[in-house]
């Protein structure tokens, strides 16, 4: 049954752009996949090590500026920024990962937050990166290394691909020691150092490892959409979007954060289509709306909720076939007289 899932769910992300005649739609799609890799990415290192960063936009914020930099300087294909961005996204990482991980709980948010908040005030005053006014890339492609397409479509399968293959190390690391290591640490780090578990370690390397992929998240956002500012690129809602749509799917789930973006980048569109410039406003109180209901009724998101529900069906299930009457053994009497 869950081979025939996965074959669904495949078939449904592969399909999805071509099933609709309606550039809405494919712009839709893009976007959901864009943030699912964003949340994702989150997800390896606050779902799965526990360590709840709200600071992951600084990651983002360096992929989305370094293919547009090298546009800017050199007029060479956006493209070459992508390694540029995850190079000094994993600096970024070591750099603020030493000092905080010796931080813990909401300490280590904070933390993050200021860091995050810090490097936006720097940007949005640095002429070099054009400061509160930000940068753009080319209006018209050269060749197909530019990345300017005029359908969303190309977009969408780019960002499926970059996806599945996040998904896919995840799996990996899901079930592998170092997704155990990871496990532990979230469960408790004290215990887990007295099991020999490198805690520092594991955190750094599982933080660089989400900076990569935020950074390329953001890489993906600048090429699609050919601009970037300090508040897109380094926001506090940028970071608070990659939690939310984790947590809202199942944080420390493989497929919570697609889930999550399923649900949460509709409903985003929507509040904007219909408020219009008064759409980010409802954006907040939508997300503020949602962490108050996660945090109060389904802490482990809408796949713990699921699956809760699905074993209380099974327990139920099991109860009401034990309740029912044993089947009668045929009688021995009416079996010796028939050959007698």
């Amino acid at each position: 049954m869950r081979r025939v899932g996965w074959i669904a769910l495949i078939a449904v992300l592969v399909l999805f752009p071509v099933s609709f005649d309606n550039p809405y739609y494919e712009q839709l799609g893009s976007l959901v996949l864009l943030a699912a890799i964003s949340a994702s990415a989150w997800n390896l290192i606050g779902g799965y090590a526990g360590q709840v960063s709200v600071g992951n936009a600084v990651f983002f914020g360096a992929g989305a500026y370094m293919p547009m930099l090298f546009y800017k300087l050199w007029g060479v294909s956006p493209l070459y920024g992508f390694p540029a961005g995850i190079a000094v996204s994993i600096v970024i990482a070591v750099v603020i990962g030493i000092p905080t991980f010796r931080l813990s709980g909401h300490y280590f948010s904070m933390a993050t937050i200021a860091v995050a908040e810090l490097i936006r005030i720097v940007v949005s005053n640095w002429d070099f990166l054009g400061a509160s006014i930000g940068l753009t890339g080319p209006a018209v492609a050269k060749d197909w290394s530019d990345l300017v397409f005029r359908s969303s479509i190309p977009y969408y399968y780019m960002f499926l691909a970059v996806l599945a293959l996040l998904l896919g190390m995840t799996f990996g690391i899901e079930r592998s020691r170092f997704g155990y290591y990871l496990r532990a640490i979230r469960s408790g780090e004290r215990a887990a150092r007295s099991l020999g578990v490198p805690v520092s370690r594991c955190k750094l390397y599982v933080f660089m490892l989400s900076a990569t992929f935020t950074s390329l998240a953001g890489s993906l956002y600048v090429v699609k959409f050919g601009f970037i500012d300090p508040n897109s690129g380094f926001g506090i809602l940028v970071s608070v979007n990659m939690v939310i749509v984790a947590a809202l799917g199942g944080a420390g789930r493989l497929l919570g954060p697609l889930l999550g973006a399923a649900i949460l980048i509709p409903l985003q569109s929507e509040t904007n289509s219909l408020f219009g410039g008064g759409g980010t406003g409802v954006t907040y109180i939508l997300y503020g709306s949602i962490i108050m209901l996660i945090a109060r009724f389904e802490p482990g998101g809408i796949l713990e909720m699921w699956e809760r529900w699905r074993d209380r069906r099974a327990a139920r299930q099991a109860r009401s076939l034990a309740s029912l009457p044993a089947p009668t053994p045929p009688s021995t009497k009416s079996a010796d007289s028939h050959v007698a």
